[in-house]
């Protein structure tokens, strides 16, 4: 359980009760579990949309929603997202890209990242249908925080500080291999065979992400790993949308 508190610690700004201690090394360990911190972000979502519900059209619910789940992440993975857009707009080499991902300001093609990446988000979820929805909710969390151990597990350093290489380092086929398994079995029993589809793309999204990131930058920084979360998010919600003829 404690591991499952780092990754909550890490992954949220939910506050806990009391105070969990670690070490560099028990980040990466901690990657385990951040599939099943991802449902516990699904299960909020639930809760929040069964308060919402009654009381909101569901576009106004919906788009509160994506709200609960920016706020509570402290959209640490956004900050990833535009990071990286902002990275593939600059014009150089690595070192530029590694550059540019560092600085904390946002330039015009990052803001334009995350409104797409917000709206792409929005717009799939108000058109999954009602009788998948919780369903729904649970899925894309949970596949976003796995590809984030896929993204880490086996990659090269694109620098030798920050938060990305301390998961790097921690994290390896015992990870990956639980939160696989942790991955899988909810998405079977949450949508069966299409759950498992939904799986299979997001790994295939991934692996390609990861390769072409470790060629492009030599390696994988923090900011990545934050930016295919949210592509995943997105990837997930389409491909539930697709499958469950949403319209």
């Amino acid at each position: 359980m404690r591991y499952y508190f780092i990754a909550l610690q890490f992954l949220t700004i939910i506050p806990l009760p009391f105070k969990v201690r670690f070490e560099n090394k028990d980040l990466g360990r901690a990657m385990a579990l951040f599939p099943l911190a991802g449902l516990t972000l699904g299960f909020l979502l639930v809760g929040c949309n069964a308060l919402l519900e009654p009381y909101l059209p569901r576009p106004v619910a919906d788009l509160f929603l994506i709200l609960v789940i920016t706020v509570v992440t402290g959209a640490l993975h956004l900050d990833g997202l535009a990071d990286v857009c902002d990275g593939l707009a600059a014009r150089g080499g690595r070192e530029r890209f590694l550059e540019v991902m560092k600085d904390s300001r946002v330039g015009a093609v990052g803001v334009v990242g995350l409104v797409m990446g917000l709206l792409l988000k929005y717009q799939a979820l108000l058109h999954i249908p009602l009788a998948y929805k919780s369903e729904a909710l649970l899925l894309f969390p949970l596949l976003a925080r796995f590809s984030q151990v896929q993204m880490a597990v086996g990659a090269r350093n694109a620098r030798e500080e920050g938060l990305g290489a301390l998961f790097i380092q921690g994290a390896g086929l015992w990870q990956f291999a639980a939160a696989e398994i942790i991955t899988l079995t909810s998405a079977w029993l949450l949508f069966g065979v299409r759950g498992i589809a939904c799986c299979l793309i997001s790994f295939v999204a991934t692996w390609l992400l990861k390769i072409w990131f470790q060629r492009r930058l030599g390696g994988i920084t923090g900011d990545v790993l934050g930016c295919a979360s949210e592509l995943n998010e997105i990837i997930c919600l389409l491909a539930l949308l697709a499958m469950l003829g949403g319209r």
